[in-house]
């Protein structure tokens, strides 16, 4: 594991402003989607105009001092798996607006790590819980969501790699705030409501409900009132992310070239990436996975042991040393998908109706 240090206490943010105006929540798997049939629809011009409304962060992978390496067996793939870091956060801490970042101002509220196969049949989306327990290199023990606010991107990559010890490809950021623009681009998502939804005076009954986008926004955000607390909040943003994958299909948005123009322009509008994560990459990683449907994504929640209380009293996730290390051995060997197979009782799996 990696022990030297990033981030240090005066250390300023990333020097690229990102814009905090409508960024969706882990919106890259259904960008990947949709932005295959785009390039073929509308050719080098379009892709140049979506290139301009992407915002880009400076490589955060420069400050990292020492990095997982990629198994030989995968280094020597026709086609690599990708690993792409995705953060979510509440907009309310301004955690996408690199100018309003001060240590300790602010920590990500949803880490995911999205793997696409080697053989680009298959995309896994694994959260890590963000109270999860870790060393933070340089700042000792903490919550990892806490690298985020002591370092920004280069930090909690950095914490993400210690803690998998998976090589992480690109980086992604955004805010919960798009996820009402998203859901709106598509007329509202449909969902199963496991229990009525508080929105303002109005409540939503139980069962299956068209979701517009406010609605979508209290959904995900809710937390206290789950059993689950944040381990449930985790899965409805993955259900969300389900659901609005099945909407795209369902209403045949790639079939639709006026649809097709907006939601790619709102999908560009929404997510920051790090500058190595060009148009030309883009294009080439989301064409080779062309072939990918909802139905070949999983969603899982990183093995943990629970909750538990740290030596200075927070509330923690405990990550299982044994389970979680096995995941992550396979993701890191590109075998997420035999690994599945064989132990489909180890993970944790987004089930058809969460919480």
């Amino acid at each position: 594991m990696v022990e030297t240090q990033v981030g240090t206490p005066d250390e300023s943010a990333p020097r690229k402003r990102m814009s905090t105006a409508r960024k969706t929540l882990i919106f890259l798997v259904i960008a990947a989607l949709v932005f295959v049939a785009g390039v073929a629809g509308f050719g080098w011009w379009m892709q140049s105009r979506l290139d301009g409304m992407i915002d880009r962060i400076d490589d955060p992978f420069a400050a990292i001092p020492s990095r997982p390496e990629v198994p030989s067996q995968v280094d020597e793939q026709d086609q690599q798996p990708v690993n792409i870091l995705v953060l979510g956060s509440d907009s309310r801490i301004s955690a996408g607006d690199p100018s309003q970042w001060q240590i300790g101002a602010q920590r990500t509220d949803a880490i995911m790590l999205v793997h696409v196969d080697g053989d680009r049949e298959g995309i896994t989306v694994t959260s890590i819980p963000r109270d999860t327990w870790v060393t933070i290199p340089g700042w000792g023990k903490n919550k990892i969501n806490a690298a985020f606010s002591f370092g920004g991107p280069p930090l909690i990559i950095q914490a993400v790699e210690d803690l998998t010890d998976v090589r992480i490809d690109h980086f992604v950021v955004t805010d919960f705030d798009s996820f009402s623009t998203m859901t709106d681009a598509l007329g509202g998502v449909t969902i199963n409501l496991s229990k009525p939804l508080q929105v303002g005076s109005e409540t939503l009954s139980a069962g299956e409900q068209r979701l517009t986008g406010d609605e979508a926004l209290v959904y995900v955000r809710q937390r206290y009132e789950l059993s689950g607390g944040d381990f449930s909040r985790v899965q409805r943003q993955q259900n969300w992310m389900r659901s609005i994958m099945r909407e795209v299909f369902e209403q045949d948005i790639l079939g639709d070239m006026g649809k097709l123009t907006d939601f790619v322009e709102t999908v560009a509008q929404s997510v920051t990436v790090d500058e190595g994560f060009s148009i030309g990459e883009m294009r080439n990683l989301l064409f080779s996975a062309r072939n990918v449907r909802p139905g070949d994504v999983n969603f899982l929640t990183m093995p943990h042991n629970g909750v538990g209380r740290s030596d200075n009293g927070q509330s923690i996730v405990i990550f299982d040393e044994v389970n979680g290390t096995a995941l992550f051995d396979a993701m890191k060997n590109d075998v997420l998908g035999e690994y599945l197979a064989e132990n489909p009782d180890v993970v944790t799996r987004l089930p058809a109706n969460p919480e």
